[in-house]
Protein backbone atom coordinates (compact mmCIF):
# COMPACT_ATOMS: atom_id res chain seq x y z
CA UNK A 1 0.00 0.00 0.00
CA UNK A 2 1.21 3.52 -0.95
CA UNK A 3 -0.24 7.15 0.19
CA UNK A 4 0.07 10.33 -1.04
CA UNK A 5 0.34 12.23 1.94
CA UNK A 6 -0.51 11.74 5.54
CA UNK A 7 -4.39 11.44 6.21
CA UNK A 8 -4.39 9.09 3.66
CA UNK A 9 -1.74 7.26 5.21
CA UNK A 10 -3.56 6.99 8.97
CA UNK A 11 -6.93 6.26 7.24
CA UNK A 12 -5.26 3.41 5.82
CA UNK A 13 -3.39 2.34 8.83
CA UNK A 14 -6.80 2.60 10.31
CA UNK A 15 -8.60 0.26 8.32
CA UNK A 16 -5.85 -2.19 6.88
CA UNK A 17 -4.54 -2.65 10.95
CA UNK A 18 -2.15 -5.69 10.70
CA UNK A 19 -2.82 -6.80 7.21
CA UNK A 20 -1.50 -4.25 5.24
CA UNK A 21 1.90 -2.55 5.09
CA UNK A 22 1.75 1.51 4.55
CA UNK A 23 4.29 3.50 2.63
CA UNK A 24 3.55 7.27 3.19
CA UNK A 25 5.22 8.95 0.15
CA UNK A 26 5.70 12.49 1.80
CA UNK A 27 8.74 12.60 4.78
CA UNK A 28 7.62 13.84 7.68
CA UNK A 29 7.75 17.66 8.28
CA UNK A 30 7.55 18.26 4.61
CA UNK A 31 4.95 20.31 3.22
CA UNK A 32 3.03 18.18 0.39
CA UNK A 33 1.94 20.79 -2.40
CA UNK A 34 5.14 21.04 -3.89
CA UNK A 35 6.63 17.73 -3.49
CA UNK A 36 6.83 15.60 -6.31
CA UNK A 37 8.18 11.64 -6.22
CA UNK A 38 11.81 10.66 -7.03
CA UNK A 39 12.69 7.27 -9.19
CA UNK A 40 12.45 5.38 -5.91
CA UNK A 41 9.12 6.68 -4.88
CA UNK A 42 8.04 5.53 -8.68
CA UNK A 43 9.19 2.32 -7.83
CA UNK A 44 7.26 1.65 -4.77
CA UNK A 45 3.94 3.07 -6.42
CA UNK A 46 4.26 0.92 -9.11
CA UNK A 47 5.39 -2.17 -7.34
CA UNK A 48 1.85 -1.33 -4.72
CA UNK A 49 -1.31 -3.17 -4.46
CA UNK A 50 -2.58 0.11 -4.00
CA UNK A 51 -2.29 3.24 -4.30
CA UNK A 52 -3.83 5.61 -2.84
CA UNK A 53 -4.06 9.60 -3.47
CA UNK A 54 -6.04 12.58 -2.58
CA UNK A 55 -7.31 13.79 -6.06
CA UNK A 56 -9.76 17.21 -6.71
CA UNK A 57 -6.05 18.83 -8.13
CA UNK A 58 -4.25 18.23 -4.64
CA UNK A 59 -1.02 16.07 -6.15
CA UNK A 60 0.04 17.98 -9.42
CA UNK A 61 2.41 15.21 -10.04
CA UNK A 62 0.11 12.06 -10.10
CA UNK A 63 -1.58 12.53 -13.56
CA UNK A 64 1.88 12.10 -15.58
CA UNK A 65 2.59 9.13 -13.08
CA UNK A 66 -0.72 7.40 -13.88
CA UNK A 67 -0.17 8.41 -17.53
CA UNK A 68 3.01 6.38 -17.38
CA UNK A 69 1.78 3.15 -15.86
CA UNK A 70 2.39 0.52 -18.63
CA UNK A 71 -0.85 -2.01 -19.20
CA UNK A 72 0.83 -4.82 -17.22
CA UNK A 73 1.09 -2.52 -13.95
CA UNK A 74 -0.92 -4.30 -11.52
CA UNK A 75 -1.44 -1.30 -8.70
CA UNK A 76 -5.37 -0.35 -8.04
CA UNK A 77 -5.39 3.12 -8.31
CA UNK A 78 -8.03 5.07 -5.84
CA UNK A 79 -9.03 8.14 -5.74
CA UNK A 80 -9.82 8.95 -2.08
CA UNK A 81 -11.72 12.00 -2.74
CA UNK A 82 -14.20 10.42 -4.97
CA UNK A 83 -17.73 10.92 -3.86
CA UNK A 84 -16.84 13.36 -1.14
CA UNK A 85 -18.85 16.61 -1.19
CA UNK A 86 -16.25 18.87 -2.97
CA UNK A 87 -16.47 22.62 -2.84
CA UNK A 88 -15.43 24.65 -6.11
CA UNK A 89 -12.64 27.09 -5.47
CA UNK A 90 -13.02 30.81 -5.41
CA UNK A 91 -10.10 30.92 -7.33
CA UNK A 92 -11.55 29.30 -10.14
CA UNK A 93 -15.34 27.77 -10.16
CA UNK A 94 -14.45 25.53 -12.30
CA UNK A 95 -11.97 23.74 -9.90
CA UNK A 96 -12.31 21.91 -6.77
CA UNK A 97 -10.78 23.17 -3.43
CA UNK A 98 -8.55 19.54 -2.23
CA UNK A 99 -8.42 19.83 1.08
CA UNK A 100 -11.41 17.47 1.66
CA UNK A 101 -10.06 15.82 4.77
CA UNK A 102 -10.80 18.83 7.09
CA UNK A 103 -14.41 17.62 7.45
CA UNK A 104 -14.46 14.83 9.38
CA UNK A 105 -17.42 13.54 7.18
CA UNK A 106 -15.85 13.80 3.74
CA UNK A 107 -12.95 11.96 5.65
CA UNK A 108 -15.63 9.04 6.40
CA UNK A 109 -16.46 8.77 2.70
CA UNK A 110 -12.37 8.82 1.71
CA UNK A 111 -12.04 6.14 4.39
CA UNK A 112 -14.82 4.19 2.31
CA UNK A 113 -13.05 4.53 -0.39
CA UNK A 114 -10.15 2.78 0.86
CA UNK A 115 -11.67 0.49 2.63
CA UNK A 116 -13.54 -0.81 -0.75
CA UNK A 117 -10.18 -1.15 -2.33
CA UNK A 118 -8.60 -2.88 0.41
CA UNK A 119 -11.84 -5.40 0.13
CA UNK A 120 -11.09 -5.49 -3.73
CA UNK A 121 -7.21 -6.94 -3.69
CA UNK A 122 -7.37 -8.98 -0.57
CA UNK A 123 -10.87 -10.09 0.10
CA UNK A 124 -9.66 -12.72 2.30
CA UNK A 125 -9.70 -10.30 5.08
CA UNK A 126 -12.91 -8.16 4.52
CA UNK A 127 -14.36 -9.00 7.62
CA UNK A 128 -11.85 -6.99 9.55
CA UNK A 129 -11.45 -4.35 7.16
CA UNK A 130 -15.36 -3.63 7.09
CA UNK A 131 -15.23 -3.70 10.87
CA UNK A 132 -11.94 -1.79 11.05
CA UNK A 133 -13.93 1.07 8.71
CA UNK A 134 -17.08 0.99 11.11
CA UNK A 135 -14.71 1.88 14.28
CA UNK A 136 -13.19 4.18 12.65
CA UNK A 137 -15.96 5.63 10.72
CA UNK A 138 -17.71 5.68 14.65
CA UNK A 139 -14.89 8.10 15.78
CA UNK A 140 -14.74 10.31 12.50
CA UNK A 141 -18.59 10.77 13.74
CA UNK A 142 -18.27 11.32 17.15
CA UNK A 143 -15.26 13.81 16.19
CA UNK A 144 -17.88 15.85 13.89
CA UNK A 145 -20.46 15.89 16.48
CA UNK A 146 -17.76 17.30 18.93
CA UNK A 147 -16.96 20.14 16.64
CA UNK A 148 -20.88 20.89 15.94
CA UNK A 149 -21.28 20.81 19.46
CA UNK A 150 -18.12 23.13 20.84
CA UNK A 151 -18.27 25.65 18.23
CA UNK A 152 -22.00 26.18 18.39
CA UNK A 153 -21.25 27.86 21.71
CA UNK A 154 -18.76 30.27 20.10
CA UNK A 155 -19.21 33.92 20.51
CA UNK A 156 -17.19 35.02 17.20
CA UNK A 157 -17.16 32.75 14.02
CA UNK A 158 -14.52 34.38 12.33
CA UNK A 159 -10.88 33.06 11.86
CA UNK A 160 -8.02 34.30 10.14
CA UNK A 161 -5.53 31.91 8.41
CA UNK A 162 -2.05 31.69 7.16
CA UNK A 163 -3.31 29.24 4.11
CA UNK A 164 -6.48 29.16 2.39
CA UNK A 165 -7.07 25.30 3.72
CA UNK A 166 -10.09 25.32 5.91
CA UNK A 167 -13.32 25.76 3.72
CA UNK A 168 -14.39 22.38 4.78
CA UNK A 169 -14.42 23.27 8.18
CA UNK A 170 -15.80 26.20 7.77
CA UNK A 171 -18.66 25.04 5.71
CA UNK A 172 -19.62 22.44 8.17
CA UNK A 173 -19.56 24.13 11.72
CA UNK A 174 -20.47 27.73 10.52
CA UNK A 175 -17.25 29.90 10.62
CA UNK A 176 -15.76 32.12 7.80
CA UNK A 177 -11.70 32.40 7.19
CA UNK A 178 -9.74 34.88 5.85
CA UNK A 179 -6.59 34.18 4.69
CA UNK A 180 -3.50 35.93 3.72
CA UNK A 181 -2.48 33.07 0.71
CA UNK A 182 -4.32 30.58 -1.39
CA UNK A 183 -4.65 27.64 -1.77
CA UNK A 184 -1.22 26.41 -1.62
CA UNK A 185 0.86 27.82 1.31
CA UNK A 186 3.64 29.32 -0.41
CA UNK A 187 1.99 31.84 -2.48
CA UNK A 188 3.51 35.34 -1.15
CA UNK A 189 1.16 38.09 -0.36
CA UNK A 190 0.44 41.45 -1.70
CA UNK A 191 0.66 44.64 0.28
CA UNK A 192 -3.10 44.41 -0.40
CA UNK A 193 -3.53 41.33 0.96
CA UNK A 194 -1.31 42.31 4.16
CA UNK A 195 -4.12 45.44 4.42
CA UNK A 196 -7.37 43.63 4.12
CA UNK A 197 -6.12 40.77 6.45
CA UNK A 198 -5.71 43.26 9.00
CA UNK A 199 -8.86 45.41 8.47
CA UNK A 200 -10.37 41.69 8.66
CA UNK A 201 -8.96 41.02 12.28
CA UNK A 202 -9.58 44.77 13.69
CA UNK A 203 -13.44 44.47 12.33
CA UNK A 204 -14.19 41.21 13.70
CA UNK A 205 -12.02 41.95 16.94
CA UNK A 206 -9.81 38.99 16.80
CA UNK A 207 -7.27 37.88 18.78
CA UNK A 208 -5.64 35.37 17.15
CA UNK A 209 -3.95 34.30 13.47
CA UNK A 210 -3.56 31.01 12.86
CA UNK A 211 -0.51 29.27 11.19
CA UNK A 212 1.01 25.86 10.14
CA UNK A 213 3.69 23.92 11.36
CA UNK A 214 5.06 22.90 7.95
CA UNK A 215 5.34 26.56 7.11
CA UNK A 216 7.13 29.19 8.71
CA UNK A 217 5.32 31.06 11.23
CA UNK A 218 7.19 34.46 10.29
CA UNK A 219 4.62 36.09 7.86
CA UNK A 220 1.70 35.27 10.84
CA UNK A 221 3.87 36.47 13.65
CA UNK A 222 4.35 39.97 11.91
CA UNK A 223 0.82 40.51 10.95
CA UNK A 224 0.07 39.49 14.58
CA UNK A 225 2.17 41.55 15.97
CA UNK A 226 0.71 44.70 13.66
CA UNK A 227 -2.40 44.03 13.78
CA UNK A 228 -2.07 43.13 18.26
CA UNK A 229 -3.08 39.54 18.31
CA UNK A 230 -1.21 36.49 19.00
CA UNK A 231 -0.54 33.29 17.01
CA UNK A 232 -2.07 29.51 17.48
CA UNK A 233 -1.86 26.69 15.63
CA UNK A 234 -4.55 25.37 13.03
CA UNK A 235 -3.05 22.30 11.55
CA UNK A 236 -4.22 21.55 7.78
CA UNK A 237 -2.91 18.13 8.31
CA UNK A 238 -1.14 17.68 4.95
CA UNK A 239 1.96 16.32 7.01
CA UNK A 240 2.94 15.75 10.64
CA UNK A 241 6.36 16.23 12.04
CA UNK A 242 8.57 13.33 13.08
CA UNK A 243 7.80 14.59 16.97
CA UNK A 244 4.03 14.26 16.45
CA UNK A 245 4.35 10.82 14.44
CA UNK A 246 6.50 9.72 17.64
CA UNK A 247 4.36 10.99 20.27
CA UNK A 248 1.43 9.12 18.85
CA UNK A 249 -0.56 11.65 17.18
CA UNK A 250 -2.88 10.80 14.37
CA UNK A 251 -5.92 12.60 12.20
CA UNK A 252 -8.48 12.58 14.80
CA UNK A 253 -5.81 13.91 17.84
CA UNK A 254 -4.85 16.56 16.12
CA UNK A 255 -7.93 17.37 14.48
CA UNK A 256 -9.19 17.66 18.37
CA UNK A 257 -5.85 19.69 19.07
CA UNK A 258 -7.30 21.95 16.30
CA UNK A 259 -10.81 22.11 17.85
CA UNK A 260 -8.92 23.36 21.50
CA UNK A 261 -7.10 26.11 19.56
CA UNK A 262 -10.33 27.07 17.65
CA UNK A 263 -12.33 27.65 20.46
CA UNK A 264 -9.94 29.54 22.37
CA UNK A 265 -9.52 31.93 19.54
CA UNK A 266 -13.21 32.11 18.67
CA UNK A 267 -14.34 33.16 22.25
Amino acid sequence: MVTSFYPLYDFTKQIGGDYVNVINLVPAGVEPHDWSPKSRDIKNLTDAQVFVYQGAGFEGWVGDFLDSLSAEAKVKVVEASQGANLLKTDENKEQFDPHAWLSPLNAKQMANNIKKALIAVDPTHKDAYEQNYQKYAEALTALDTRYKTELAKTSKKEIAVSHHAFAYLCRDYGLTQMSLMGLTPDAEPTAQDLKQMNTFIKEHGLKYIFFEELVSDKLAKTLAKDAGAQTLVLNPLEGLTDEQLEAGETYISIMDKNLKNLVTALQ
